[in-house]
């Protein structure tokens, strides 16, 4: 048997919360840990290499208790290999181009689910969406949300009506900044940094020697005492 569940990214809707909170299996791996890989070789144009730490901090979520409604404390493993994983992370530029999903829809969860138990879970994740005519590379922010949500479902969990919950359907931006981009101009905002403090440094220390001259030339005309009145 295989089930979909999809995270669509649209802002502004509200729902009430529910009485009684969706899970899709109380139990649905009958092991511990759960193994993952992290695919960061077979990657879109404009993957960025902090995704994958994204992903990891929201595995730790989940192992320190996550939204509080999951009946057990899951526990996950890297592993290095595919064929190794339970769940199969993986990334793709767009998911409207190119898996044809739905609009607006930032990532996806495929459990495999054998007599009730899942055997393995692909989940995968876009790194951009079209807003308007544009296409917005997503930041890290909203990669660990994105990543919090799917990883949720393969831990069991339905999509919850509480808008404030992380299993709500849609979620707001967490944040605008390209991490490709900040990763290119890392090397020119040390330079600049290390400028400012150099000029910072240099500025210092001439203002010592000034007023190092000052003192000097003060006490050759007036003895050692302030002449001004």
């Amino acid at each position: 048997m295989i089930c979909f569940f999809a995270l669509v990214a649209i802002q502004g809707v509200y729902a009430q919360e529910d009485s009684e909170y969706p899970v899709l299996s109380s139990t649905p791996w009958d092991h511990s840990p759960v193994t993952v890989y992290i695919d960061e070789v077979n990657v879109p144009e404009h993957y960025s290499p902090t995704y994958s730490e994204q992903v990891k901090m929201a595995m730790e979520y989940w192992e320190n208790g996550g939204n509080g409604h999951l009946g057990y404390d899951p526990e996950f493993k890297l592993v290095d290999a595919e064929s190794d994983a339970d769940v199969y992370i993986m990334w793709v530029e767009n998911l409207e181009k190119n898996s044809g999903a739905g609009n607006g829809v930032a990532g996806f969860t495929r459990p495999h689910e054998v007599n009730g138990k899942y055997v393995q879970v692909d989940i995968v994740l876009e790194v951009g969406d079209y807003q308007g005519y544009a296409w917005r590379q997503y930041g890290d922010a909203n990669m660990r949300e994105v990543a919090k949500h799917e990883l949720g479902h393969a831990l069991g969990l339905g999509h919850s009506t509480d808008r404030r919950d992380i299993m709500y359907p849609t979620y707001d931006q967490k944040d605008n900044i390209n991490p490709i981009l900040v990763e290119k101009t890392k090397p020119f905002i040390y330079v600049v940094v290390i400028a400012c403090i150099s000029l910072i440094f240099f500025s210092g220390i001439n203002w010592l020697r000034y007023r190092g001259k000052r003192r000097s030339l003060e006490n050759k005309l007036f003895g050692g005492k302030n002449g001004r009145s």
